[in-house]
Parts: C-alpha cells; sequence; structure tokens
C-alpha cells in the first residue's frame, strides 16, 4: 500500500489513478466514451466466448490451485495487514493485565466532569485491542453520567478498546451507530463513527464506503464530526478522491466550526504524504479566509500532513507558512517543519525550530515548536535532553510544558534517565498544564518498563496514584495524571511507543498518531489518536510456507528484568472504633440544675444527699482499717493503755512472738492522717454543739 497505488479486490486506487464502475478517472487520465465502448464490447465477445460456469467450477475443483497462488494469498493478507492485526489481537487478548483496582481508584477519587472524562479516556487506552469492557460494564450507572462531548469521548473509547475486531465492527458498535429512529443521541451516533474509524485505523478500505453515506445522510454537526473523523482515519494514507471530495464539501459549504475542525484533520489524513498541489491550496486559501479558530487548527494539521516525509521537497512551504500573520498558519508550519523532517536529525530543521521556540510573539507556536524537536530527534533519543535541557527551564510555562513533550515523544519506551530527570522538577511546577505535561511525557518514557529496567517506574507510579487521589488538586494536573496511568499501562500493559521498526523502517501510523495526540490540549477526543501510536510487543515468527511455526524461546535474562508490575491489593475497610461523646460544660451545668430542681420537688435537699455520701464514705474507709493484717500499727492517734504493747519492752516481746510486720503502702500513713483530722474536727463540732446547748 502507498500514496502510488493499491489493489484491493480487483480494484486500483491511489493518487495515480481510480477505477469506478468500469471508468478510469484521476490525475493521471481520462478515458474517452469511444475507448470505455469499445472495451465494453470486448467483454462482451470474452464472456459469451467463455465456457461454462459449471464445468469450469467442476475444472478447479478438481485441479488445486498451484502452491505459488496460495503463497501469494498468503502474501497479501501480510501484506495487507490483515494476519498481523488479527494475530496482534489475540496476543493482547491473551495477555492483558490490566489492573482494573486502578481504574476503580480513580473513580472514586473525583467527581467532576474532566476526571469522569480522563477516566474513561484511561479505561480505553488500558484495554487497548483487549476486546475488554469489564469495567465499564460493572460501573454502567457511573458511565451514564457523562452527557454532550463527554459522551461522544465515551462512546469513541470503545473503538480502542475493540481495536481489530474489523469483521464484527458494526455488530460490536450497532447500539451507537445512526439509525433511522431519532430517540438515540447525536453524541452517541458521532462517537459510534469515530469508534468504527478507530477499529479500522490505516486498514478500513472496506468500510470507507458506510463511513461515507452515513456522513451524507445526518445533518448533525456531532455526527458530522464523528463521521468526518472517522473517514479520515479509516481512509487513511490510500489518496482517495472520493473520501476527499467529500470531507472538502463538509468543511467548504457549510463553514461549521465543529464540522470543519474534523474535516481539516481528516482530509489530511487521506492524503497524507502526497504533496498534492490541489489539496494544498484548497486548504492553505480557506484557511486564511475563514473566520473560524477551530477550522484553522484542524487545517494546520491537515496542511502538515500532507508534507510527511517530504524533507527538502517541504522547505518552500514552511517558509510561506513560517512567515504568515496568523499565528494559527505559523504554527502548521512548525508541525510541517516536524512530519517532513520526522526522524532525520536534520541540523537545519533543529536550528528553524530553536529560532521559533524563542522568538516567536504567540504562546501556542512557541509550544509546538520546542514539542516538534522530538519528531526530529527520535533516532537518537541520547541527544534530545541535551537539546531541551535549557528550554525546560525557560520564564515560559508554554515552553516548559513543550520541552516535556518533546522528551516524551523522543525517549518513548526508553526509561531515559537523563529525561526523567529533566521532567522531575516539572512535577512541582506552579502551572497546572506544565505538571500535565511533565506527567504525560513520563508515562511516555516508562511505557513497557518494568521496576528492575528503572527504578523511577515504582515512584511515579505512586506518584500518579497520589495526584490522582488529592483533592485539592488542579483538575488540570489532575486529569494528566489520569491519562497516564492509562497510558504506562497501555494494552493491557503489552504495548509500546515507538516511531521505528525494529528494522529501523518510521512508521507513519505512530507519528500521526502522537501529532494529534499533542493536542488533545484544545480537544480532549483527540486522546484517542494515541491508540495509532501503539505497538504490540510481540514477536511473529514466518516458515517458508508462510506461515507462523510454533516455537519456544529462551530467555537468559531475570524473569523479573520483563515481569509484569504486580497488581495492587484492595485496600482493607478498618473497623470505626466507638468514640466516647464529648459533653459541653453548659451540658453538664445544665443537667445539674435539672437534676437539682427535680430532688428539690420531690422534697430531698442536695446537702442532706451530700451528707449521706460522706457516712456512707467513713464507714467504707472503716472497713478498709479493720480488714488491715495482723501486725500492722494502728492507725488510731490514742496512746496505748497499760503499757502492754507500749514502750521498749512491748516492743521486743512482739519482735519475739511474731514476725516483722509487713510493709504498708505509701499512702497508708496519709490515709490514717486524714482518718486523725475527721476525728478532731468531728470532736470540736460536739463540743461546740454542747456549748450552744447549754448557753
Amino acid at each position: 500500500t502507498g500514496a502510488g497505488a493499491a489493489v484491493r479486490g480487483g480494484e486500483l486506487t491511489g493518487a495515480g489513478a481510480a477505477v469506478r464502475g468500469g471508468e478510469l478517472t484521476g490525475a493521471g487520465a481520462a478515458v474517452s466514451e469511444d475507448k470505455l465502448s469499445s472495451k465494453e464490447e470486448a467483454m462482451d465477445m470474452e464472456q459469451a466466448n467463455a465456457p461454462d460456469p459449471a464445468s469450469a467450477d467442476n475444472q478447479t475443483s478438481r485441479e488445486p490451485e498451484p502452491e505459488w497462488v496460495q503463497k501469494m494469498r498468503r502474501v497479501e493478507t501480510i501484506l495487507g495487514g490483515a494476519r498481523t492485526v488479527a494475530l496482534h489481537q489475540e496476543f493482547l487478548i491473551r495477555n492483558n493485565h490490566t489492573d482494573l483496582q486502578i481504574l476503580k481508584n480513580t473513580k472514586e477519587s473525583g467527581r467532576s466532569s474532566i476526571t469522569h472524562n480522563g477516566t474513561v479516556i484511561a479505561n480505553g487506552l488500558m484495554h487497548f485491542g483487549t476486546t475488554s469492557d469489564v469495567f465499564l460494564r460493572e460501573h454502567l450507572d457511573w458511565l451514564k453520567r457523562a452527557s454532550n462531548w463527554a459522551k461522544f469521548s465515551a462512546t469513541a473509547s470503545l473503538g480502542l478498546i475493540h481495536y481489530g475486531h474489523e469483521k464484527e465492527a458494526l455488530n460490536l458498535m450497532s447500539s451507537y451507530l445512526p439509525k433511522d429512529s431519532t430517540g438515540s443521541s447525536p453524541y452517541a451516533e458521532g462517537g459510534g463513527l469515530y469508534a468504527i474509524g478507530l477499529i479500522h485505523a490505516n486498514h478500513g478500505l472496506s468500510i470507507m464506503d458506510y463511513i461515507a453515506q452515513e456522513l451524507k445522510d445526518n445533518n448533525s454537526e456531532v455526527v458530522r464530526h464523528g463521521g468526518c473523523l472517522g473517514l479520515g482515519l479509516a481512509a487513511m494514507g490510500t489518496a482517495n478522491l472520493d473520501a476527499y471530495d467529500l470531507l472538502k464539501e463538509n468543511l467548504m459549504t457549510r463553514d461549521d466550526a465543529v464540522i470543519g475542525e474534523a474535516a481539516g484533520i481528516a482530509m489530511g489524513l487521506v492524503m497524507i504524504g502526497t504533496r498534492s498541489a490541489l489539496a494544498l491550496e484548497d486548504m492553505i486559501n480557506y484557511a486564511r479566509d475563514t473566520q473560524h479558530e477551530k477550522i484553522q487548527r484542524g487545517l494546520a494539521l491537515g496542511i502538515s500532513m500532507l508534507m510527511y516525509g517530504q524533507m527538502t521537497e517541504a522547505d518552500t512551504l514552511i517558509e510561506d507558512l513560517c512567515r504568515d500573520k496568523d499565528p494559527l498558519l505559523r504554527r502548521s508550519g512548525v508541525f510541517t517543519v516536524a512530519l517532513a523532517y520526522c526522524g532525520s536529525g536534520d541540523n537545519g530543521a533543529i536550528r528553524k525550530l530553536l529560532h521559533v521556540a524563542v522568538s516567536d510573539v504567540d504562546d501556542d507556536v512557541r509550544r509546538a515548536a520546542v514539542t516538534s524537536l522530538g519528531f526530529i530527534l527520535f533516532r537518537t533519543p541520547e541527544q534530545c535532553p541535551h537539546v531541551v535541557s535549557l528550554l525546560s527551564e525557560s520564564f515560559n510555562p508554554h515552553v516548559r510544558a513543550g520541552s516535556a513533550m518533546a522528551l516524551g515523544i523522543c525517549c518513548a519506551g526508553t526509561g531515559s534517565k537523563e529525561a526523567l530527570s529533566i521532567i522531575d522538577p516539572m512535577l512541582s511546577d506552579s502551572i497546572p498544564f506544565v505538571q500535565q505535561a511533565a506527567l504525560v511525557a513520563a508515562a511516555m518514557i516508562l511505557i513497557q518498563n518494568s521496576e528492575a529496567m528503572s527504578s523511577k517506574v515504582s515512584f511515579y507510579r505512586q506518584h500518579f496514584a497520589k495526584v490522582v487521589a488529592d483533592k485539592h488538586e488542579d483538575s488540570l494536573t489532575k486529569f494528566g495524571a489520569i491519562i497516564s496511568q492509562g497510558i504506562i499501562d497501555a494494552g493491557g500493559r503489552n504495548v509500546t511507543i515507538s516511531l521505528q521498526s525494529r528494522t529501523g523502517h518510521m512508521s507513519m501510523r505512530t507519528a500521526v498518531g502522537l501529532l494529534v495526540f499533542s493536542q488533545f490540549w484544545f480537544w480532549y477526543p483527540l486522546c484517542h489518536f494515541l491508540s495509532l501510536a501503539f505497538t504490540p510487543t510481540a514477536l511473529i515468527a514466518l516458515n517458508s510456507d508462510l506461515k507462523m511455526p510454533k516455537l519456544q524461546f529462551r530467555s537468559g535474562a531475570k524473569p523479573s528484568l520483563y515481569a509484569y508490575v504486580a497488581p495492587l491489593e484492595k485496600a482493607k475497610e478498618k473497623e470505626k472504633e466507638k468514640v466516647a461523646t464529648a459533653e459541653l460544660t453548659v451540658t453538664a451545668k445544665a443537667k445539674a440544675k435539672a437534676k437539682k430542681a427535680t430532688l428539690s420537688a420531690s422534697g430531698t435537699s442536695v446537702e442532706a444527699m451530700e451528707v449521706d455520701k460522706e457516712k456512707n464514705k467513713d464507714a467504707a474507709e472503716k472497713m478498709d482499717t479493720s480488714a488491715q493484717p495482723k501486725g500492722a500499727p494502728a492507725s488510731s492517734s490514742e496512746p496505748p493503755t497499760d503499757g502492754s504493747k507500749g514502750g521498749k519492752d512491748g516492743d521486743e516481746k512482739m519482735d519475739s512472738e511474731e514476725p516483722p510486720a509487713l510493709k504498708l503502702p505509701k499512702d497508708s500513713a496519709k490515709r490514717g492522717e486524714d482518718r486523725e483530722d475527721k476525728m478532731d474536727t468531728s470532736t470540736t463540732e460536739k463540743e461546740v454543739a454542747k456549748k450552744g446547748e447549754g448557753a
């Protein structure tokens, strides 16, 4: 497949020519009517002279296909991608190690619409290609909270989960696709068409006609938005003129901001890498004429895609765009540098981007220029940290955020310590969107890295969870942390992000996916484009018959080096201890007052009760005294009588007859002193009473 031509089912399509219903159309040639009529007559003669179909079937049934024909059929399934997609899907389903506890913790941590949307997107990234929608089915009530564009994004996330399920795509998404009845939501229908495109991304010749028909039949701007994105993804790289004309019609005839943004991106996807002069003229002129910023943003991405891999052929366009007075077209020029020189490491392109990054007056253009450095340097990821190290300390927060994204794109999947050392200080940046970019970049760098490979893995996983659980954290930062959890565990922890294949060939899918994903800053549904950059970490072997043999591989590394991250343990609920109820002083006084009033009403005085309490207390103390052990000294203060046990003789007699006295507690002496005081006071009171009676 490519920009030149693609053969599918006997139909030749491409930039050079397109065959439609026996008519040859396209930029290459046009066939006159007389030639067509002569061709039709020749076909009729061939059919008349052809043998009977029944006999032909019998003949083919008797003679098996030659071996070279069978091999060519296998080659077609491999080069067409059908066999590879099926094997990758089987691998992702079989080895799914997604930790649902992470998603549950994230769901319970926030109640805002941004965190809800982020959790749905993270679920789609985590379950990419696994066909597992368990989390969504278990939390349907929670999922129903999504409304309007959040519902659009949630429906589109199903396209990530069912990626590669091409044969059953329409059945799986049937409840969300446009219907004749008017009961369904346009946001769900638009998201359904977007999901169909994500399922068939860069491999959707079989579904293009369906999406194009739905795009023609619907008037809702939301449905058309999803339909344009879906058609662009399905027809990606085909240079199909019918699809391009349909997208161009939606862009120019309606002049709607919502439809126009998606149409601008989709036009670039269809014509990617073709450098079509006609498409460039249409898109640049309309971008200069329109007043809608959203349309200009979409066209800025589309224009840059047309120059993918063109290197010096794009220099004239780059100079023209970078000198434009409109900042959105200058941003398009920066993106064109990124894709035209992607992976080249060209010094001139780097110099151009650095100049724009420090001199342009628009913050978004400067941010895009710094981010684009990651595309140019991805073949030498060890150089990127040195190039952006000074930019990461810029006073401009947009430049700092761009430097973080550049490191994430260039060093994706490498676990680079130098890159992480630059990102670490940004985690505590005072600007929320800088923290967001740093979190996303860290997840991209550490994807498919175990704790044995990088010591930073556990730290960043804990930091993501901490930011998500913090109720006082800014919503932008929290959204970045939620998306980062989805990226680092993408595809059931079985995919990575790589801009080149194992043999060094640049991946167009990955470049486009990362470029569009970096624009989620403006439009959250573009997060789903990151799925184009995911590459399953599977090894597919072929034998001489182009079949996949059953093999076993022996690894000389420690199992911990490639081990999956251990799943989180569900937090045990602590039993709440009953706490004694605190009683205020005012309440205690009120209770005492009420009690006093009750007693006075019953005729019992409080003083009398207190006297009774004192008597009871004295009786208890007397009982304590009588229970003292034998041989203990008496606590009474009266002197001994008759000298029987007093004096020296008495002491000697006690020593001879009984063992030494037991040692009593220290407070026993105090108890005796208190008793003496009470006895003295009671005696004094009796004497005073007698004197009073006498008087």
